[in-house]
């Protein structure tokens, strides 16, 4: 098994740990804040807009099934951008890629909302979900920067709760714009969003790559274009799959994800229907107890995960495997997935009225605790064993 050099070299070790000194506690979490929100934005931009379908369907004189392809297109849309993201953050720094990203949302944003038509509709909101996409990969990569190997998994955990709010909070606040507003005026939230993240990134974010080891920074300067950036191959994260370490985790992640997104996605067809719920802003509260178990499951995990770490690594003399932090996903992998998909399952198909509305909630809250205690220390280990390639590492994981 794979372990780093300086866990027994004193010298290396004390060198590697100055590089995490150079932001104090409070900038830290300032920073974890500000890269949490970015995060975010992915799922926000993608959640908020389902609730919003039948509208936009009826205001473009078309079908559902129609607008609906531009859901599929904003995830094409976002796995080109985290790719991209990732590519270029290892090249030129964290710092340029939100201050490029953040504008594109805003655009795209504004162009969604005044949208007159499907082709319309559909360009923007490939700008749209372009510009939002890195914030995951990158976030995952900023954390790798700035906390050590024993707090990373706490930092994880709390990044991972703000991220997995979005598929919960943003069904909520689409439902609720389409019912009592428009879906245009969630398109210029998040725009507006947008450019606020824009200023904050631009005024209160630093440069967190470690300082040297950016490819700008190694590159020769005469080799380097002076009116545009260099080119890169936005593949080369995928490439990090070879390993069969990165492969499985990234497979088990997808997985785990995707519990998530069988659930939530038919909500209004499944439980909705069930228990005869036809309110769309009630729909969206239904997303809540999910977001309430991610925003608890995932700072639990990380914090057991490092712990782990810790307790493995004394054990053994000081000698730390990267593997040891995923003996975290067991509870949540083998129990709470597993039990909280079948249950709801066999609820909503046999169990009817308060009581079978009620025990649904309760597994969906179960599921979202069950994801993060998977995601969370997962994620951590992507870092843990791409350090160098964090952003890359996280890019292939999606």
């Amino acid at each position: 098994m794979p372990h780093s050099i300086f866990e027994d070299t004193p010298l290396l070790y004390s060198k590697h740990e100055e590089v995490y000194r150079r932001f104090k506690p409070a900038q830290k979490r300032v920073i974890l804040a500000i890269v949490s929100v970015t995060g975010l934005l992915p799922f926000f931009v993608a959640g908020s807009f389902i609730p919003s379908i039948p509208q936009i369907a009826e205001d473009l004189d078309s079908s559902g099934a129609i607008v609906s392809l531009a859901v599929s297109l904003s995830i094409l849309a976002s796995s080109i951008g985290s790719l991209l993201g990732a590519s270029y953050s290892t090249f030129y720094g964290r710092k340029p890629i939100y201050l490029v990203g953040t504008p594109l949302l805003f655009v795209g944003s504004i162009g969604v909302a005044a949208s007159q038509s499907i082709p319309q509709l559909m360009i923007w909101r490939f700008i749209q979900a372009l510009g939002c996409s890195p914030g995951l990969a990158v976030g995952a990569g900023t954390i790798g920067d700035i906390y050590k190997l024993e707090e990373r998994g706490q930092a994880m955990g709390v990044f991972f709760a703000a991220v997995l709010l979005g598929p919960a909070l943003a069904p909520l606040a689409g439902g609720f714009a389409v019912h009592y507003f428009s879906w245009r005026l969630m398109q210029i939230w998040l725009g507006s969003t947008g450019i606020v993240v824009f200023f904050v990134v631009l005024f209160f974010f630093p440069e967190t790559y470690h300082p040297g080891k950016r490819g700008v920074d190694k590159a020769d300067p005469s080799s380097l274009p002076s009116w545009r950036p260099v080119i890169l191959n936005p593949l080369g994260p995928v490439w990090l799959l070879r390993s069969p370490n990165l492969l499985f985790v990234t497979l088990a992640s997808f997985a785990t994800l995707q519990t998530d997104f069988v659930l939530l996605v038919p909500l209004a067809y499944t439980i909705g229907v069930k228990y005869n719920i036809t309110n769309a802003a009630l729909i969206g509260a239904c997303f809540l107890p999910c977001g309430l178990g991610n925003m608890i499951g995932a700072p639990l995990a990380g914090r057991l995960s490092d712990s782990i770490v810790i307790r493995y690594r004394k054990k053994r003399g000081g000698k730390w495997y990267p593997e040891d932090r995923l003996r975290a996903t067991y509870f949540g992998a083998l129990f709470l997935m597993p039990f909280s998909v079948a249950a709801i399952g066999l609820l909503t198909e046999y169990v009817p009225g308060k009581l079978g509305l009620s025990l649904n909630l309760i597994c969906l809250f179960l599921n979202g605790l069950g994801v993060d205690f998977v995601l969370s220390p997962s994620s951590a280990y992507c870092v843990d064993l791409m350090h160098s390639r964090s952003a890359d590492a996280m890019a292939a994981n999606m």
